[in-house]
């Protein structure tokens, strides 16, 4: 794999991807130490340390967020408007029409998820403005007025901004998914300390904690390696053709249907429905009683939290797998899958298969999910960030960005570095 790295670093056009990449990184992680004006660091911290929900939205914003730093929203507006766009295109005839105009559409797709993700920096930011400033113990705005707050608000809404900017740039001119690199180095920035505590509360319990949690890490990785590179490939026949005189046999490919088709969305959704009622007892005290039932370690937390996962892993895969539109497109380009026959019945198979495969796929989110919360009832550690949906998106932009890197140099010769 490092002789790999080194014949991508011989590529001119690949080594200049690769660093033009790592200085948009640089100033992405800059931004992040740069706090808003007029902010108390230290009652912040304290804030942030007896949170789990914000501990959560921290892993994302590269530790922006405990600072309210100028990207202390990190990219999670810009996914949420996404996800929305996403959902929207399965109601509004408008939004699904766009995604079938190809390059024009997807434009228009892109430029209204822009100013979605502005609308949502600004209700984020004003909620933690109200939040943070709504807890006068710890003073964390010391001399807040209209003006000041109003400048907090719009520094980390610019910083959204300028945020969505670098993700783009990265990539049009550098490599792997801009979005998707920015948030994968967010969490890695999380791991050592975040890490460190975990370790430390494994190791005044027992120290032989340390060595079954860096076993139990390793184990993880690999499993989530193995599960997403995992799929249900349904074969795909092509008819005949004859050109001329000549009868040329049919083509043969399959429809592969991943083990965890929804990716790390449904984790991100339970999350945040799970969170929602200690969101509200922030600004209704009287519902901290209601919202305390959802605590990490409760039974009710684990069972609800484990619900929530399967019924969106499965709503998710609904909405960006259509069995429909996919036995549609087979029928109109000459395919079949051997033993089907075309038209409903190629619908209700392939609709068969991904819910079957769809059970395993959510349990499997479900386990990896639950990991924090299983080290919070071990250790007492706040929400442990380098669980759950945290490996997910670490393995999975991994993948992803080195699969892009090895064609690029096998588009050049390269062996590459994956079958290294």
């Amino acid at each position: 794999m490092l002789s790999g790295f080194r014949d991508a670093f011989k590529i001119p056009d690949l080594r200049n991807k690769i660093l033009f990449t790592f200085l948009i990184l640089a100033i992405y992680r800059v931004g992040c130490f740069i706090p808003s004006p007029g902010v108390n660091l230290e009652a912040l911290g304290q804030q942030m340390t007896g949170s789990g929900m914000l501990k959560f939205l921290n892993i994302f914003t590269g530790g922006g967020l405990s600072r309210m730093a100028v990207f202390g929203l990190g990219i999670m507006p810009y996914i949420t408007a996404e996800i929305i766009m996403e959902l929207l295109s399965a109601v509004l005839p408008k939004i699904k029409e766009w995604h079938e105009q190809g390059e024009e559409g997807r434009r228009k797709i892109t430029m209204v998820a822009r100013y979605m993700t502005l609308a949502l920096a600004l209700m984020e930011s004003t909620g933690l403005l109200i939040s943070f400033s709504a807890n006068k113990e710890l003073n964390i705005f010391p001399d807040l007025t209209v003006w000041s707050g109003g400048l907090v608000i719009m520094t980390m809404v610019a910083g959204m901004a300028l945020l969505m900017w670098l993700g783009e740039l990265i990539t049009e001119r550098g490599v792997g998914n801009g979005m998707s690199i920015l948030i994968f180095v967010s969490i890695i920035a999380t791991m050592p300390t975040e890490g460190a505590n975990l370790v430390r509360a494994a190791y005044y319990q027992n120290p032989i904690w340390v060595v079954l949690l860096a076993a139990l890490g390793l184990g993880i990785i690999a499993g989530v390696v193995y599960i997403e590179q995992g799929e249900r490939r349904i074969p795909v026949q092509y008819a005949k053709q004859i050109r001329g005189r000549k009868m040329y046999a049919g083509a043969s490919t399959y429809i592969p249907v991943k083990v965890n088709t929804a990716g790390v969305i449904p984790i991100i959704f339970a999350a945040s429905v799970i969170f929602f009622p200690m969101i509200l007892a922030n600004f209704f005290p009287s519902l901290e009683g209601f919202a305390s039932n959802f605590s990490e370690g409760s039974i009710l937390y684990f069972v609800t939290y484990t619900g929530l996962i399967i019924f969106f892993a499965y709503f998710y895969t609904a909405i960006i797998f259509d069995p429909f539109e996919l036995a549609d497109n087979l029928k109109k380009y000459g395919g079949f899958i051997p033993g089907i026959r075309p038209g409903m019945p190629t619908t209700n198979y392939i609709a068969k298969v991904v819910n079957r495969i769809n059970l395993p796929g959510s349990i499997y989110l479900a386990v990896i999910a639950l990991i924090p919360a299983i080290m919070f009832v071990q250790f007492g550690t706040a929400q442990v960030p380098i669980g759950g949906a945290a490996i997910l998106i670490i393995v999975g932009v991994a993948l992803e960005t080195m699969r892009q890197i090895e064609s690029q140099m096998q588009m050049r010769h390269y062996e590459g570095f994956l079958s290294k």
